[in-house]
């Protein structure tokens, strides 16, 4: 140590001789000032890659680099200048200035600081040419301490960025990349606990229908506040016109949804072709259920808050106290609570977005290029893996939502999350966009396991490029990093896969085929690896799909410029869906045959319409009728004229069964009338023989048409008459030129 400060004392009076005794030196340092500080600027910008400055290497003899003796303090250093000095540098840079560090540099400080940095072009040239040798001693060495006070500060930022990227560098040394051969450790699989049995939280040895299902969601309470809300807003509307409103009761809103149902199974591109009497569009249900004008006013009128509610909030707006789903906030709230209440989800969950078809003018409106809806609204939706059941959702309000700070799809995976009696031991399977390390380790303290597609831009992937996949990699090539619970995973397919899990092991000698050409260009079946959290992914992703390809099948959206409506049919499909569900799971833990989705609409319908209002004009009563319901048996047959006559006394009474079979012979394209009235045998000839109008039987038929409207051809003239006998079933003219109706009675000895 003697030694070394001898040879420092030596190393600060040459510096003095250089700097203060020189007549020349300043003249020196004026002109090559410039140069000077490039040389600097070098210094600090590169000191980290090199771990070497100017002042490094000037080292004492006996005195190594990077050894414990370097570590020394010059006790002739001011506290001033020691202040002026930049604040970050390497640690060797540190060691090394403070023992030529001077006070005599300062007047070389104030020179320095009247001509300002300049950075030329080829400073890396001057750099090389100007730095001294290990033992060559140079006035510039006291140059370190004289760097202005603007250069000072980006040589900071400098140096903090190459710190920041040097300690990075030495971070991902020890985080790279792995291959299949590196056995990884299984974490350990979750204890499911659930705070309920798993699946319907009904009596499951009970026989429930299709309409005791579905009215767990459309329950007395969601039907009058339906009922309540539409009437207050019907006489609102009516108030002033001159049709006055008709209230609506709850067997109209049950047949009004009823209808709903109906149009999903038989669509059609207006509502009023439902009601159509003509031959393509002679559908008798929806008169039966109500009419077309009652339907229509119900649905103009349909409303699920409080008008004066919705005026309140409409005061509001601008503030932060208004509220967006207004309109729909009592059915969304009831809805969503059936959801969670009647089922349980298995231990596989997902969470995925929908997008509910939608061009209605409102902010709540959003527009998806990725998704095969593009514009609508979009709702968050966490479902069963399993079955497709809805478990939870809500419908996105725009980003005036209140944020955690961590993202939207954090904030939306913890609201969807946030259920009663949930339970623990889950596993939570998203996609990219929700995917981050911040959301599965909060989920992991909450004993909530993920797995789900990232992205390599999100905070907290790895970003070392040590050992990577490089550009052509085999398929089925597998890359992993695990850190802590995370386990990051890179397969190679088609293109590259990366995956992050807190569930699985990286590789557990799973294999997938694929289909691959070889180099002659035929097509082959190769078995390649594939990990388990991909495999795992793919199996049960799905849940929420599933759940909008049940709604996709029978949709029953109509076309409508008001927002609320849009969602309110929406309900109506989660509703039928998760009723639908629950009627499987009841079958499969009852071992019975389950129905379709289709065969269970039907019934639901049907349902609906028994317990729905009666219109004034009653539909047909058995839906199920021919086209020619006027056939009539051989038994049932009149003879000609010519022969015997036939007493009717021994022609037995139509069954119930037979009397819609009845027909005359000559029949016409007209519309039949649904139900004709069963023969009577009379206890007299010719007792009971009354005519009749077709179009008596028929319904929704103009005043403008009755006269016209069934008509065939008459069994004696063979023109056409809208008149047929009761008890013959036979067409027969009945008017003031033509009476062929007594003609044909006295020639088949009926009449006498």
């Amino acid at each position: 140590m003697d030694r070394v400060e001898g040879r420092t004392d030596k190393v600060h009076t040459r510096q003095r001789n250089s700097f203060i005794t020189s007549p020349t030196s300043d003249m020196f340092l004026s002109e090559s000032g410039d140069e000077l500080e490039e040389l600097h600027s070098d210094l600090d910008t590169e000191s980290e890659y090199s771990n070497c400055s100017l002042d490094e290497d000037y080292v004492p003899k006996g005195l190594a680099r990077g050894s414990d003796q370097e570590d020394f303090t010059d006790e002739d250093s001011s506290d001033e200048e020691w202040e002026s000095t930049p604040r970050k540098r390497s640690c060797s840079r540190k060691r090394c200035r403070s023992a030529f560090a001077s006070p005599v540099s300062s007047p070389l400080k104030s020179q320095s600081d009247k001509r300002g940095p300049h950075r030329g072009p080829h400073r890396k040239k001057i750099h090389y040419a100007l730095t001294p040798k290990q033992d060559s001693s140079s006035p510039r060495s006291g140059k370190t301490s004289s760097t202005p006070r603007r250069k000072n500060a980006s040589g900071k930022r400098q140096a903090e960025r190459l710190v920041v990227s040097e300690e990075d560098d030495e971070a991902d040394d020890g985080d790279r990349w792995r291959n299949i051969e590196e056995e990884d450790v299984a974490p350990p699989q979750p204890r499911f606990r659930p705070d309920r049995d798993v699946g319907p939280q009904l009596n499951r040895t009970a026989n429930y229908t299709p309409l005791e299902l579905f009215q767990l969601f459309f329950s007395t309470t969601v039907i009058d506040t339906l009922v309540k809300h539409t009437n207050a807003y019907g006489k609102l509307k009516c108030q002033g016109q001159k049709e006055s409103w008709v209230t609506v009761t709850a067997a109209d809103m049950y047949s009004f949804i009823c209808l709903v149902l109906y149009m999903g199974i038989v669509p059609l591109k207006t509502l009023k072709e439902f009601w159509r009497g003509s031959k393509l569009f002679s559908l008798p249900f929806p008169a039966s259920v109500m009419p077309c004008r009652r339907f229509l006013a119900i649905s103009r009128s349909l409303h699920m808050n409080d008008p004066a509610v919705e005026m309140e909030n409409d005061q509001k707006k601008g503030t932060s106290g208004y509220d967006r789903l207004c309109k729909i906030k009592p059915l969304y709230e009831q809805i969503l609570e059936a959801c969670y209440t009647f089922f349980h989800p298995h231990q596989h969950i997902s969470i995925d977005e929908r997008m509910v078809a939608s061009k209605a003018r409102t902010g709540l409106k959003q527009y998806s290029k990725n998704k095969p809806t593009k514009w609508g609204f979009k709702l968050f939706v966490l479902a069963d893996s399993v079955c497709g059941y809805t478990l939870n959702f809500f419908v996105y309000g725009g980003r005036k939502d209140k944020p955690s700070g961590k993202g939207l799809s954090y904030d939306a995976v913890m609201r969807l999350l946030n259920i009663p009696f949930l339970g623990k031991g889950y596993k939570l399977y998203v996609d990219n966009y929700y995917t981050s390390p911040t959301l599965f380790l909060d989920l992991f303290q909450r004993k909530i396991w993920a797995c789900g597609t990232v992205r390599s831009t999100v905070a907290g992937y790895p970003k070392t490029k040590n050992n990577s996949m490089p550009k052509k990699t085999p398929r089925g090539t597998i890359q992993w990093i695990r850190k802590g619970q995370l386990l990051f995973v890179k397969w190679m397919d088609t293109r590259e896969v990366t995956m992050c899990s807190t569930i699985h092991k990286a590789y557990s000698n799973e294999m997938a085929t694929r289909k691959m050409k070889t180099a002659e260009g035929q097509w082959t079946v190769k078995h390649v690896p594939i990990p388990n959290c991909i495999k795992d992914y793919n199996r049960y992703m799905g849940g929420v799909d599933l759940s909008d390809a049940l709604i996709g099948y029978y949709n029953v959206l109509h076309k409508t410029q008001k927002w609320y409506k849009t969602l309110f049919y929406h309900f109506v499909d989660i509703a039928t869906v998760n009723a639908f569900i629950l009627h499987k799971e009841m079958c499969k833990l009852q071992n019975r045959p389950t129905v379709t989705q289709k065969i269970f609409r039907e019934q639901l319908i049907l349902s609906l319409a028994e317990i729905g209002s009666t219109p004034r004009r009653s539909g047909p009563q058995n839906l199920m009728l021919l086209l020619s319901p006027f056939k009539v048996p051989p038994s049932f047959r009149v003879p000609p004229a010519s022969s015997t006559p036939l007493s009717l006394s021994t022609v037995p009474p139509a069954s119930p069964a037979t009397e819609l079979l009845t027909s005359p012979p000559s029949q016409s394209t007209a519309p039949s009338p649904s139900k004709v009235p069963p023969p009577t045998a009379p206890d007299a000839p010719a007792l009971g023989h009354l005519p009749a109008y077709f179009v008596e039987q028929m319904t929704n038929v103009a005043s403008r048409d009755r006269a016209t409207v069934g008509r065939r051809a008459c069994v004696v003239c063979k023109r056409k008459s809208p008149v047929y006998c009761s008890t013959c079933r036979k067409t027969l003219c009945f008017t003031t030129l033509r009476n062929c109706y007594s003609k044909w009675h006295r020639s088949s000895n009926i009449c006498i």
